[in-house]
């Protein structure tokens, strides 16, 4: 299926297939740093009464990550007894055989945690992928055709875990720019640039709001660690307010952070209990994921056994931790190299 049309804005949030395209074949990041990522767990419960306290909102820091590992949790009371809860990671962790999903569930056993959804009810369960690279990281916009809007071009603010509004508020101003750029050039020939969309940007509320929070993820890349990202947190927030000459920079792509799992100690998990924790498969049923009968894969893999080979005795198959819905997985197989195959499992 093909779609023509003379302007396309680009909202596919987090990583998207096309986004990555357009933004190699146009350098889009050519004047900008790496985009950093988080992944974000998070579940529904429907709680007890008592428990219940709505509109409170609550955000954590640190417990169950290690101190080289940047992430946090929350808790909001919304609606009739409703809570949501999850954990963010970021994905530039150096130890492989942690699990983004383990973590979660560990952190529900915390007794602030506990205390909230003890004798509740999961309702739901989801994850995603979040842009974490802030104002540093954002791209040029604006290619010729087209823009990229919303999460497609990095416009979340950590500290808030929030990007709704600066969504709608990009997605205003690319659709104005486009208006605009449209009744000035009638030609259906000619090729259309939203110049006017750059610039919008950078006199919006977006700007201002990143720009003032840019310090506050690479904070934490210090020497310090968690406890220096802190401290710096605190003051960028109710002092500096993102007002400092200088602006730091993201320490490289999550990738290269990641070490080699013999260099790492190992992770073991308990046991889920059912009652506070899940296993993935159970948690996975609560997503109400479905997808049609024909649908084609969208993750490829261009030589799966050689990926095996490359992979796995490095991080001894750090895919199986990552993923928060047991796609990616490596099986026992003696046919192939160290005994394992590498697999993702679709639904058919």
């Amino acid at each position: 299926m093909e779609f023509h049309a003379r302007t396309t804005l680009f909202a596919e949030g987090c990583h998207g297939s096309l986004s990555k395209q357009i933004i190699k074949k146009f350098d889009l990041r050519r004047d900008s740093q790496p985009q950093t990522y988080g992944l974000g767990l998070k579940e529904v419960w429907e709680v007890k009464p008592e428990n219940f306290r709505k509109g409170e909102v609550v955000h954590s820091m640190g417990y169950p990550l290690p101190s080289d590992t940047y992430g946090g949790g929350w808790i909001y009371h919304f609606g009739d007894n409703l809570v949501s809860l999850g954990l963010v990671v970021g994905l530039d962790y150096p130890n492989p055989w942690l699990s983004p999903y383990g973590e979660f569930q560990k952190l529900k056993h915390h007794p602030l945690y506990r205390s909230v959804i003890e004798g509740g009810k999961c309702i739901s369960y989801g994850a995603r992928a979040l842009n974490e690279g802030g104002f540093q990281s954002i791209p040029k916009c604006s290619f010729p055709g087209g823009a990229l809007i919303g999460d497609t071009a990095g416009f979340l603010n950590v500290p808030k875990i929030k990007g709704t509004h600066t969504a709608m508020r990009s997605g205003m101003l690319a659709a104005k720019a486009t208006w605009d750029a449209l009744s000035e050039n009638k030609d259906a020939g000619s090729t259309i640039f939203l110049y006017d969309y750059e610039d919008a940007l950078r006199e919006s509320s977006i700007w201002k709001e990143l720009k003032e929070v840019r310090n506050m993820r690479p904070s934490f890349h210090s020497p310090l660690g968690l406890y220096g990202g802190i401290l710096y947190s605190g003051l960028e927030a109710y002092l500096f307010r993102g007002k400092t000459p200088w602006t730091l920079k993201h320490k490289g792509k999550d990738h290269e952070a990641t070490m080699h799992a013999d260099k790492k100690p190992k992770i073991t998990y308990e046991k889920n209990d059912g009652l506070i924790s899940f296993d993935i498969l159970t948690s996975v049923s609560r997503t109400g994921t479905n997808h049609e009968e024909d649908q084609p894969v969208h993750l490829q893999v261009d030589d799966w056994d050689e990926h095996a080979r490359e992979m796995w005795p490095r991080y001894k198959g750090v895919e199986n931790r990552f993923c928060p819905a047991g796609v990616y997985e490596y099986v026992e197989d003696e046919s192939k190299d160290f005994g394992k195959r590498f697999q993702i499992n679709a639904q058919k």
